[in-house]
């Protein structure tokens, strides 16, 4: 059955022809593309692990992403109970609004909208001087990294224009190529027996998760909170079932397979990864030149022909996290919009490919603002702009999941809605499990984020971090406030557009 909407009010504002996205348009591999393309295998390898390895559990970071999976898959079991009954683009801020209320739904809306459209900032950030460092190294082309971010802003904007289809093509491509070189590598080494210490399987124990594991100086937290750093974004799955053939089935199977196979892979490449370089060597590599911790067994034992495609695929892998980034972002903007939180029009489909495409071309225009800020004050893009909001966004987005969590307990056994559903495991325990392991998180990221952040961390934006975080929560439940109060009207529109593909009404 297709669903209908159930939208707020249009208090006598031009109601655009097209206020939904395009049905139907990607299956279940196209989710599970956008969403693993989100995490970016490659980045994720090549910028989180050597910090896990060289300065926080060591040898034992392969074991932090085993507690990840664990602990995000127990969380996931709650979220896709929710995403069972409930369909739009705005995902946590549809799920919070509807399973708990429209207070903390507006802040955990506000906070998610505002973590994706700051995001794509920062992956373009980093993918400029991966593309720029590409290129003059193997092209001889040396270009300055705002023309790398600009071309990969209007691309980025280009492609997004179109009904979703168009970007999981994209993404999937990419993402194969991204698979095939980390898993061709991984491979060789385990075939070949590993390194110097053989297999080293105190890395998968995972008792190493919660140990320096000898290293001088590591610290667990940091160990542990790059493992679940490589996650953000699992969680857009949701924010695709509008669009996809079967958001009722779709979601909580793409959400499962994401996270958990996301978490074997992750586990297998830095396991092997150890194992390829030898204990010693790994932690030397990690300290002093980050790269060649995957690019030394990559070269050993696949070839250098295999760390040339790396260089590239690290490039691609970075641009297509940004068009997953940009995709969210403005699917975000399209809600608040179609809601009337915002510009009215931001919640127009386009007529031909129902695709965001307003909101699109918006946060096409936002992103090159934020790069020509960096530009201007001569902030780094990767060390600076890519860190610093990687930072931001992780925190908006756990306190989110710890609000969404709450939200699945709230919707079943107080309102009480879809009895069918409720279950002391998926419904109960699972989302108070996974809640309290969000809370863990947002403790080691918090406690860690001067390490995390570098040099960086002297910066203004740094300092600030806090207290933007603060102003987005209360300031939004604040605004929430007023409009219950002062503008009902207002207040009913918060996560007012459901699909319910049951009996078409708003649950």
């Amino acid at each position: 059955m297709t669903a209908e909407p159930t939208t707020a009010p249009r208090d006598g504002e031009s109601t655009p022809q097209h206020d939904r996205l395009k049905p139907g348009a990607i299956g279940l591999v196209g989710v599970v593309f956008m969403v693993v393309a989100f995490s970016a295998p490659t980045t994720a390898m090549t910028g989180n692990l050597p910090v896990s390895v060289g300065f926080g559990n060591g040898v034992g970071a392969p074991a932090a992403f085993i507690v990840a999976t664990v602990i995000l898959t127990i969380f996931s079991v709650g979220f896709v109970a929710l995403a069972r009954h409930i369909t739009a683009a705005g995902a946590f801020y549809t799920f919070v609004s509807r399973g708990w209320s429209r207070i903390p739904g507006l802040a955990a809306g506000v906070m998610s909208m505002f973590t994706y459209m700051a995001m794509e900032a920062g992956l373009i950030g980093i993918f400029s001087v991966f593309a720029k460092q590409a290129f003059a190294e193997q092209l001889g082309i040396d270009l300055g990294w705002p023309v790398f971010a600009v071309l990969a802003a209007v691309a980025i904007g280009a492609l997004s224009h179109f009904d979703i289809s168009v970007a999981a093509k994209v993404l999937g491509l990419v993402l194969v190529c991204e698979i095939a070189v980390l898993a061709g590598t991984a491979f060789s080494v385990l075939f070949q027996g590993g390194g110097p210490d053989g297999i080293v399987w105190d890395s998968v124990n995972p008792a190493s998760a919660f140990s320096t594991n000898g290293l001088a100086g590591g610290i667990i937290g940091l160990g542990l909170l790059m493992a679940f750093w490589s996650w953000v974004g699992f969680e857009s799955t949701a924010i695709y079932g509008e669009e996809s053939k079967d958001p009722k089935r779709i979601v909580p199977q793409a959400t499962l397979i994401a996270v958990i196979g996301i978490g074997v892979f992750y586990t297998f490449i830095s396991w092997m990864t150890i194992s390829g370089n030898g204990i010693d060597r790994s932690i030397q590599l990690a300290q002093t030149d980050p790269f060649e911790l995957l690019y030394a067994p990559t070269r050993e034992y696949v070839g250098e022909w295999g760390v040339v495609a790396f260089e590239w695929l690290v490039v691609l892998g970075s641009f297509a996290c940004a068009l997953a980034i940009h995709n969210s972002a403005a699917r975000y903007l399209f809600a608040f919009g179609r809601d009337r939180l915002l510009w009215h029009r931001l919640g127009e489909a386009h007529p031909t490919h129902a695709s965001p495409w307003v909101a699109s071309a918006v946060q096409t225009v936002i992103t090159l603002c934020v790069l020509a800020v960096c530009l201007a004050t001569d902030a780094d893009p990767y060390s600076e702009l890519f860190v610093l909001v990687a930072i931001l966004a992780t925190i908006c987005l756990l306190i989110v999941q710890t609000m969404c969590s709450f939200s699945t307990i709230y919707y079943f056994h107080v309102k009480k809605e879809h009895p069918e559903t409720a279950h002391w495991w998926r419904t109960v325990t699972a989302p108070i499990i996974g809640g309290l392991g969000m809370i863990f998180v947002t403790y080691l990221m918090v406690s860690n984020m001067k390490t995390a952040a570098g040099a960086a961390s002297e910066t203004l934006f740094f300092k600030t971090i806090p207290y933007v975080v603060l102003v987005l929560l209360f300031g939004s439940m604040a605004v929430a406030v007023y409009w219950r109060s002062r503008r009902p009207d207002q207040y009913s529109r918060i996560g007012s557009t459901v699909f319910d593909e049951v009996d078409d009404t708003v649950v």
